[in-house]
């Protein structure tokens, strides 16, 4: 466990640096009239993410996490298969984008991960799932203009688009 918690960190603290440094060939401020530049939120989650990618290698010098301190393995079977179907879940809502949309994938997503992986309640499930969507599209869509696919679902959104834009 504390090799992996080490060797995770540095792999994504390299890829950090190394999206910080691909985003960084667009604009990273703002675009006077236009907004965020193409690579400003590329940039700065990735910052965010180098961030805290150096703080897991602080504390896990000083072995203040159980991680840190841990022999156990990384992986039982439990985990991964855990893992693999997070990943199959993941790769199915990406796959899903080109048919459904992002409002759609969204939301099946949710379902599954948190209902039936998860195991919390309904109303918790379809609160996120519902709630999700909704401020996926004022932020990207409305307030950031960036359009995102909308598969077979792209002609519900004209109405929301002749009285926002």
């Amino acid at each position: 466990m504390r090799r992996a918690e080490l060797l995770m960190a540095i792999a994504m603290a390299i890829f950090s640096a190394y999206l910080m440094w691909m985003s960084a060939k667009l604009p990273i401020g703002w675009v006077p009239g236009r907004g965020p530049g193409g690579g400003s939120f590329p940039f700065w989650l990735s910052f965010a993410m180098l961030i805290c990618t150096v703080w897991i290698i602080v504390r896990w010098f000083r072995r203040t996490t159980p991680q840190s301190r841990s022999s156990e393995p990384f992986f039982d079977s439990r985990s991964l298969t855990l893992v693999l179907l997070v990943i199959g879940a993941l790769v199915t809502m990406v796959g899903s984008i080109y048919f459904i949309g992002v409002y759609g994938a969204l939301p099946l997503f949710f379902v599954f991960y948190m209902r039936f992986l998860g195991r919390h309640s309904w109303a918790k499930t379809m609160t996120l799932a519902l709630a999700a969507p909704v401020i996926t599209f004022f932020f990207f869509e409305i307030l950031l203009h960036i359009t995102l696919p909308k598969g077979a679902t792209e002609t519900l959104f004209y109405p929301l688009y002749d009285i926002f834009m």
